[in-house]
This record gives C-alpha cells, structure tokens and sequence, in this order.
C-alpha cells in the first residue's frame, strides 16, 4: 500500500490498493457482505411473482373444491321452545368422490351427521363416525327418517321462515378438506326451489 498525499489543506494520508484509480474511487467491486444488501430488481419481481402465485393457489383451491360440491334444496325443521334437537335436511352432489365428515351450526351446541335405518321392527339413529359418503357424481339425499344433519343442545327455537347458519366440512379422496357456508331456511316441509 502506499500514501497518497495528493490532497489539498488539511491533508491526511489514506491507503491506497495498487490498480486504484488516480482520482482515488476504487476500481475494485464492494465486498461481498455489501453486496448481499443490494437487492437484484430481477430477483425480486421473480419473488413476488413466486408470492403472489402462491397466495393465489391458497386462495382459490379451496373455492374450486367447495365448487365441487352442489347442495340443493336445503331446509332445517322448525323448532318450538323447549325443543333440544331437531334435523337438516338437503340434497348434495359432489363432483368427485367424497364425504361429508361434519358440520356445525351457531344455533346448536351439538351438529353431527347421523344416519336412521331400521334394524328389525326398530327404527335406530347413529352418528356416522366417519362421514356421509358421496359416490363421484351420484346425489345423496338427506331427509327424514335417513340421512341427516342433527342440530342438538338448541340454544334457543327455530321459528318457520326464519334461516340457520350452517357449516358442512367435505374431505376429498385425497383427505383435503373444504367447507360450505349455508344460510338454510326454517320451514315445517320440504323447501323445493324453483331453477
């Protein structure tokens, strides 16, 4: 190294590197800790576009699932003060082979998926421990005295055109799970919608 004293008043010697520039900037590239600073605008829009492809991915898979799944025709019986339990009824179509495993509502302290059949002269209810399952483009029918969605521990009545949020949760083949949001109206029949 060597002094440079080419400097106007007050003049204080600096260290030079051989191959340095006469006017005194560096010829030699920043340090490698530096340049790991520096962003490279071409390596930052690719991330962004790896981000924004990710979120959108995120985002819209479970909708696309959630489109696969038809419900039709859903109703909830009414129920008067007192009552603790009542059904869910609906028509569901999925697309690709799946199941209902669960459901939920605000208004009930318990949902589950239940199942009705008789065994002998008895008529027997049970939880389906595993779900409801949806045959590949096959609708599945839950209605009285069969499949249905059981709403129990009622929080309160359920009055005849009033509506009840409810949740049911779908678990593909792949065990990718999606819900649907209802809003479901309260009626003493069967709600037949006009398409």
């Amino acid at each position: 190294w060597r002094a440079d004293y080419r400097c106007r008043q007050p003049c204080v010697a600096r260290a030079t590197s051989p191959g340095e520039p006469a006017d005194g900037r560096s010829a030699v590239p920043p340090p490698l800790f530096f340049q790991a600073f520096v962003p490279d605008p071409r390596n930052t829009m690719k991330l962004s576009q790896r981000v924004v492809a990710a979120l959108l991915a995120a985002t819209l898979s479970p909708f696309a699932f959630a489109q696969s799944i038809e419900v039709r025709d859903p109703w909830v019986r009414a129920a008067v003060p007192g009552q603790m339990a009542t059904g869910a009824f609906m028509k569901i179509t999925a697309k690709e082979g799946s199941r209902l495993v669960s459901a939920s509502s605000p208004v009930a302290g318990v949902t589950e998926v239940h199942e009705m059949k008789m065994e002998g002269n008895i008529m027997k209810m049970r939880a389906l421990q595993a779900g409801l399952e949806l045959p590949a483009g096959k609708t599945v029918e839950l209605k009285p005295g069969g499949y249905h969605v059981m709403l129990m521990d009622l929080k309160g009545p359920l009055a005849k055109d009033s509506t009840v949020p409810l949740t049911l949760v779908f678990k593909d083949a792949k065990g990718a799970e999606s819900k649907v949001e209802l809003k479901v109206p309260v009626a003493t029949a069967p709600v037949m919608h006009k398409h």
